[in-house]
């Protein structure tokens, strides 16, 4: 299974909850409503931050491009998710909000995992690299420390060829 299947689905599922949750929250606290959306916001953001993070940590191949599909995936199956939890839960929306939620939710939707999943991407990338290099200087001076007596490995101590003049190199003309 392509990796930007579950990352979409699981996105887009979420991202809908949260839209449902917000506006049946709106519904009966009109006035809270702002704070509700604001950590509403605030988790989804942080969890397309964290998750394409852990992605680019453990070094999932073509990352980049698997959280593009994935942002649209979610963008146009959280439009309709949206539609219908709110058919159903909150206010008998009908199918005349799911243009709208098809066009511009769904391209909110996967700006809101698109942009937070790049710069994801770019601190677990960071991190990787920070790990893989503090893990090669450890080991570096382990073996250090441990081979200060022995002779080191006759690859590594080969002499360089001694540098030709030019006159040797070529033949004379």
């Amino acid at each position: 299974m392509p990796s930007w299947i579950p990352r979409g689905l699981g996105m887009a599922v979420l991202h809908a909850a949260a839209a449902v949750a917000t506006a049946k929250f709106a519904v009966f606290q009109p006035t809270d409503a702002t704070l509700v959306t604001t950590i509403a916001l605030a988790m989804l953001v942080g969890s397309a931050t964290l998750w394409s993070a852990i992605d680019a940590w453990v070094g999932l191949d073509d990352a980049g491009r698997t959280w593009f599909v994935a942002s649209l995936v979610a963008g146009v199956v959280s439009g309709v998710l949206t539609v219908v939890g709110k058919s159903l839960f909150v206010d008998r929306t009908g199918v005349s909000a799911l243009t709208s939620a098809l066009t511009g939710g769904a391209a909110f939707t996967a700006l809101l995992i698109l942009i937070p999943a790049g710069l994801g991407l770019l601190v677990g990338t960071r991190l990787a690299t920070s790990h893989r290099h503090s893990a090669d200087s450890t080991d570096n001076a382990e073996n250090a420390a441990t081979d200060e007596t022995s002779t080191p490995a006759p690859e590594t101590w080969k002499p360089s060829p001694r540098p030709r003049d030019r006159r040797e190199a070529e033949p004379a003309r």
